[in-house]
């Protein structure tokens, strides 16, 4: 893929890459077996760092100030890519070598081991906002991904997860959110258990999605200024004490022939994007 108009001024600034044939080459421990969850979070949580996935989501990891660590690529990506790498290690292995370190065909051909940069605080994160989503315990890291990619698309202010919510920045999570995930502050709690208090101290409104469709529609919901949207799991939904701390149930109202046929309700995902287009309805304008 040639980037014609950039490519010469790109090249004379790019760092001379290393060329590594052994998969086990101790310089490329960054990008050890990548599929391999408990393997990822201890590395990554040791050394501090997180992987980007191809070109589009290295260059917003870059463009959002995480700082790089390595890159991994094939030969035909450093062209691609040499314009924002300036004087970064550069490690250019074959596909066969790839495979090999990653544990897997990396089709976008490009790695990233970036630094994780300090997270800010949940008060942090909720000044100036006015709509937030909170996620209680969502395991699934392409789901988390996902759903920031649909908040950030629909102008969600901001994102907070409870303690055990999966971790934004893994791997998976940033691919599918090609790289929402650096443009939408969030924060994690340090109290699930009271949580929501630091929520409504701040002046949210705190709306508790559930598929019962006894709840108010969420497009009947009379709004304030500032409103959070809670998210529960991925099967069991909101906790009972996060739901009984809500200000309010609200459901997305399904078709009726739907719920005859024994459709009631949408994964998460769905659900998400629905709900946060929802809560721009009435919205003030951006805090500034």
């Amino acid at each position: 893929m040639r980037r014609s108009g950039r490519s010469c001024a790109s090249w004379q600034y790019l760092k001379v890459p290393d060329y590594v044939t052994d998969p086990a080459d101790p310089r490329l421990t960054d990008y050890t077996r990548l599929r391999d969850v408990d393997l990822r979070k201890s590395l990554e949580a040791e050394r501090g760092l997180f992987v980007a996935e191809g070109e589009k989501v290295i260059r917003r990891a870059i463009g959002a100030g995480y700082p790089i660590r390595s890159v991994l690529t094939t030969a035909r990506w450093l062209e691609p890519l040499a314009d924002v790498l300036g004087d970064a290690t550069v490690y250019v292995v074959s596909d066969e070598t790839m495979l090999g370190v990653a544990g897997f065909q990396v089709h976008r051909g490009a790695l990233a081991s970036m630094e994780r940069l300090p997270l800010p605080s949940v008060e942090r994160v909720l000044a100036g906002t006015s709509r937030t989503v909170v996620l209680e315990d969502l395991v699934d890291h392409s789901n988390v991904g996902a759903i920031f990619r649909c908040a950030a698309a629909l102008g969600v202010d901001g994102i907070v997860l409870s303690p055990r919510c999966a971790d934004p920045l893994y791997r998976r999570s940033v691919k599918v959110s090609m790289g929402a995930v650096f443009s939408i502050p969030y924060a994690r709690m340090d109290n699930w258990y009271n949580g929501l208090e630091q929520m409504r101290d701040a002046g949210y409104q705190l709306l508790a999605l559930t598929p019962d469709q006894s709840a108010t529609p969420l497009d009947a919901v009379k709004m304030t200024d500032r409103v959070a949207l809670l998210l529960g799991s991925e099967g069991d939904g909101l906790s009972s004490r996060w739901s009984q701390e809500a200000d309010e149930p609200v459901c997305i109202p399904m078709s009726p022939a739907a719920m005859a046929a024994g459709v009631d309700s949408l994964n998460v995902v769905a659900a998400a994007a629905i709900a946060c287009h929802g809560l721009m309805r009435g919205r003030p304008s951006r805090m500034l």
